[in-house]
């Protein structure tokens, strides 16, 4: 299927865009209004630009169906100001109550049962519940469009975080697997990370890798490995060489076993390959690939 979004309604642009894009994080944005008014409103159209200056931008976005804007838009226009609090999964239902179109003068604190929390730098409130809370100036409102749909970027500069310190390691740092942060798919879906769905993907940094059009044609062309594996086997900075001190009962055994039979031995050996890559074992998998040499 091939859409051009110029032809669809802003519903449905809305409906493939989000389902397509995703997931994506929420803001959590607490502003308040000249008159001191509260509000607490989450958003999915956020994400983190620059850390040097420390910027995050968020977009509160016209409704479709009728064009009006929130009042989280509202407040920041009058009072530059917000404070983003990240939401993981203890707080996702109360979160997503929040976003009931309320009157101007309802406080969602009170509605969805967080305990507002003074800021330190800024005067919206923080939610006390959330494990990070961001203190932020906003620096600029942008309107990408006047019609249902459109956007407006929030761009924020970062003043204090404040991070829960049950989130830390031992050495002060944010432990990727005791924050489950929630995000936001199409529709009613989100995704929940924790420890299950976690895994790590090394980054090449610095150092170039090979990549997968210098890999040996049989290993490039297999049958077995996936281009996820190719890509990890491309990630070494260089071309590996057979180690004579690799030892591996398992490559023993299928050399045993399937010697009479380049063609089975082949696959066995990429397929053994695969389950290492898996793993995490990219320098094992390359042992196993290089013995067919």
């Amino acid at each position: 299927m091939v859409l051009d979004l110029k032809e669809l309604t802003p519903v449905l642009r809305q409906n493939y865009l989000q389902r397509a894009i995703a997931p994506r994080p929420i803001c959590f944005a607490s502003t308040i209004d000249k008159a001191g008014n509260v509000n607490l409103s989450p958003f999915s159209f956020f994400n983190l630009f620059s850390s040097n200056p420390p910027i995050v931008i968020f977009s509160p976005s016209r409704r479709v169906r009728d064009n009006t804007t929130k009042h989280s838009l509202q407040n920041v226009l009058e009072v530059p100001e917000v404070v983003i609090n990240i939401v993981d999964y203890d707080m996702v239902y109360q979160t997503s109550l929040a976003s009931c179109e309320f009157p101007k003068e309802v406080n969602e604190f009170t509605k969805a049962g967080f305990t507002a929390e003074a800021a330190t730098l800024v005067k919206p409130p923080m939610v006390k519940e959330s494990k990070i809370k961001m203190e932020c100036r906003v620096q600029e409102v942008k309107p990408l469009g006047a019609e249902g749909g459109a956007g407006n970027l929030v761009i924020c500069e970062v003043l204090r975080m404040h991070i829960a310190d049950e989130l830390l390691n031992e050495n002060k740092m944010i432990d990727q697997r005791k924050l489950h942060h929630v995000a936001r798919l199409g529709g009613d879906w989100y995704c929940k990370v924790d420890e299950t769905n976690l895994f790590q993907v090394e980054k090449p940094n610095t150092q170039l890798g090979i990549g997968v059009d210098a890999l040996p044609a049989p290993i490039k062309n297999s049958k077995i490995l996936t281009g996820n594996n190719l890509g990890q086997l491309g990630n070494v900075h260089e071309m590996p060489v057979i180690d004579p001190a690799f030892d591996d009962a398992q490559l023993k055994n299928i050399f045993q076993y399937y010697a009479v039979n380049p063609a089975d031995m082949e696959i066995e050996l990429h397929t053994y390959a695969q389950k290492l890559l898996n793993a995490g074992k990219v320098q094992e998998a390359w042992q196993v690939l290089l013995a067919l040499n």
